[in-house]
């Protein structure tokens, strides 16, 4: 039989347990981070999303006091690299680079995911919206104009491959949405990433792309690519002279909006408190002059949301994309 006061010391001594550990909890968060913070890239170097993640390295490594660390685990649009964050310690020392792509559009277009975009991650904050741009090298297609593009396609059924940085990709879904939205016939090519897409349009190889602004900017300036109509609901200042696809007044292009964003995942189970120590960390950056002023100079636009509000935005982007994948009936194993 157990005595009552060493039964009362045990209960004392657990109740004490429990009234600590939400004191250590937060004074673990406060210490956070104590050794370098790691951010898996999703796609490979060189691509729009690696850009921007160098972009902020250095300085969301000196507001946090410890250096950021990037390191790629590049394949299956982002998949390889959501699981391998999904599988880690949650101690906001991993965390991915994630898109509308990797954390929206990939729940629908992989029917066996070992991961849940939504329940296995933690959104930690938002950092750019991006603009996608049909870019067209014009000695493949000589337009000038959307509805010069369509009424070529359309006199050419099957004729024309337009290239995406992976299957299930930003690109390839704003591409997939403009075709089903119109009913195109076009042949979908996929590639590893950004820069060997946009090598293919150079080439010749395929005809178009719906690629990232800040990826084709340095080619539309060497006039080496036609820029025909920006995704996004608004003109991009970058390149303003570019008019929207909603803007052509092509039926099915009203309220055209086929935007995407950047943004950092932890994995489930991560303390809020450090969620909400990054998450101000990296709005702290991306206000900084210097920095807003590179990323929106390329044709981006700053998101600053909390994590409960980046959560929503999460949750909303997983719905629309999971339509355009069924009316596109695009499928991917």
């Amino acid at each position: 039989m157990i005595h009552r006061s060493a039964f009362r010391r045990a209960a004392l001594a657990l109740l004490a347990a429990c009234c600590l550990a939400p004191a250590v909890q937060a004074q673990n968060a406060a210490d956070w981070p104590q050794h370098p913070v790691t951010v898996i890239m999703t796609f490979p170097a060189g691509s729009g999303v690696d850009v921007v993640a160098r972009t902020l390295q250095e300085p969301l490594g000196k507001v946090l006091g410890e250096q950021v660390i990037i390191d790629y685990k590049v394949g299956a649009a982002g998949n390889v690299a959501s699981e391998y964050v999904a599988r880690a310690r949650p101690d906001g020392y991993t965390v991915v680079f994630g898109t509308a792509a990797t954390h929206g559009s990939n729940a629908a277009l992989y029917k066996k995911l070992p991961f849940d975009v939504e329940a296995d991650f933690v959104p930690v904050a938002p950092i750019l919206d991006v603009s996608n741009v049909l870019t067209i090298n014009p000695e493949v297609m000589n337009v000038t104009t959307l509805k010069e593009f369509v009424d070529l396609v359309r006199a050419n059924p099957g004729k024309y491959n337009y290239a995406s940085t992976g299957n299930g990709t930003g690109t390839h879904m704003a591409f997939a949405e403009l075709n089903s939205r119109l009913g195109l016939n076009m042949v979908h090519v996929p590639y590893k990433g950004g820069p060997e897409a946009m090598q293919a349009i150079l080439k010749g190889e395929t005809c178009c792309i719906m690629n990232q602004v800040q990826t084709v900017l340095t080619q539309y300036k060497a006039g080496k690519v036609r820029l025909v109509g920006v995704t996004t609901a608004r003109r991009v200042a970058a390149i303003s002279e570019v008019p929207t696809i909603a803007e052509s007044g092509i039926a099915g292009t009203r309220g055209f909006d086929s935007s995407t964003w950047f943004a950092l995942f932890a994995p489930k189970g991560t303390d809020p408190a450090v969620v909400a120590k990054l998450n101000g960390a990296v709005r702290q950056v991306l206000q900084m002059p210097e920095v807003k002023a590179k990323l929106e100079g390329a044709g981006n636009t700053v998101r600053l949301e909390s994590p409960e509000q980046f959560k929503a935005t999460v949750h909303a982007n997983r719905l629309k994309w999971a339509e355009v994948v069924k009316a596109a009936n695009i499928t991917i194993d």
